[in-house]
């Protein structure tokens, strides 16, 4: 079955067995003769991932310094929170067009500005 563009499978319990089962009451309510339940086709992944971050939570702590931080200045920088363009491919070539403005920003503060000036002047002498 089919709940806004992903894809459920829906678990549903025999009456007959609910009927003898001992916690009936707790996972019941009064009008139910059995239990039906929808999960997602790859809630298995997410829940495999929930329980990899539990067990070393500074993993996560250590994305969220590292490979998060660029995402968020992105979108800060830019002032949006969605893409202007529509599709895949636009939306990647936006995407890296951001990036590629992050990363130059970023050579800047790294190497700094007479660097970049003294490697543009050496490479306009080579041509």
């Amino acid at each position: 079955m089919q709940k806004g563009g992903k894809n459920y499978i829906r678990y549903k319990s025999d009456a007959a067995v609910c009927a003898e089962c001992p916690l009936q009451k707790k996972c019941l309510s009064e009008k139910a003769k059995s239990k039906q339940i929808e999960r997602w086709e790859h809630e298995e992944v997410v829940d495999h991932h929930k329980q990899r971050m539990a067990k070393n939570p500074n993993k996560m702590r250590q994305r969220a310094a590292l490979a998060e931080h660029p995402f968020g200045t992105l979108k800060h920088r830019a002032g949006i929170n969605h893409f202007l363009m529509r599709g895949l491919e636009k939306c990647g070539g936006e995407f890296g067009l951001m990036v590629l403005g992050y990363n130059f920003v970023r050579v800047i503060n790294l190497l700094g500005v007479d660097f970049l000036r003294d490697y543009c002047v050496q490479r306009q002498k080579i041509n």
